[in-house]
């Protein structure tokens, strides 16, 4: 019932809970993105991979950057809550954090893609990793980021609730 306002919380009870729900989303995002992480970085050490083409590279390339900035997005709220720890901004590092969550999630959706696009060409190539990439782009853009901001468009403006309310 993370999303329910209850009238017995304070809003420093409900701002640690939000942080702290917060941030276990994030660990989840962490985990998956440090193990592709390891992986394509692994990529570059097989003897395959010394004889792909320009193209092959720069999508391996492009797409650990990606990862990496994913990484860096998604572990900085654990930093910004740790520097900033007793120090009374909670709500701020709840902002910023809520911002570098999707902007991580947005890193991570395109080296998901860069991901596949890479394994499809290496494997198949062609037209069919192409189409393969750009499924994968559908994909994570419409689960991760089109529909649920369509359900967020429905409901009330934010700045019509309580203040306590907007952190839910």
């Amino acid at each position: 019932m993370s999303g329910v306002s209850r009238p017995e919380e304070s809003h420093q009870r409900r701002l640690a809970r939000n942080l702290g729900e917060l941030l276990q989303e994030l660990r989840v995002a962490q985990a998956g993105v440090q193990i592709l992480f390891g992986f394509l970085l692994s990529i570059a050490f097989t003897e395959r991979y010394a004889s792909t083409d320009l193209y092959v590279r720069a999508t391996h390339l492009i797409t650990i950057l990606f990862a990496a900035c994913s990484i860096a997005l998604l572990t900085a709220p654990a930093a910004w809550h740790r520097i900033l720890f007793r120090r009374g901004r909670r709500e701020d590092i709840i902002a910023v954090a809520n911002r570098f969550a999707v902007v991580g999630m947005g890193a991570l959706a395109v080296a998901m893609t860069g991901t596949i696009l890479l394994l499809g060409e290496v494997i198949i190539g062609g037209w069919v990793a192409i189409t393969l990439g750009a499924l994968a782009a559908v994909l994570f853009g419409t689960l991760w980021f089109l529909m649920p901001w369509r359900e967020r468009d429905r409901d009330p403006d934010p700045e019509d609730t309580d203040d306590d309310e907007q952190y839910d």
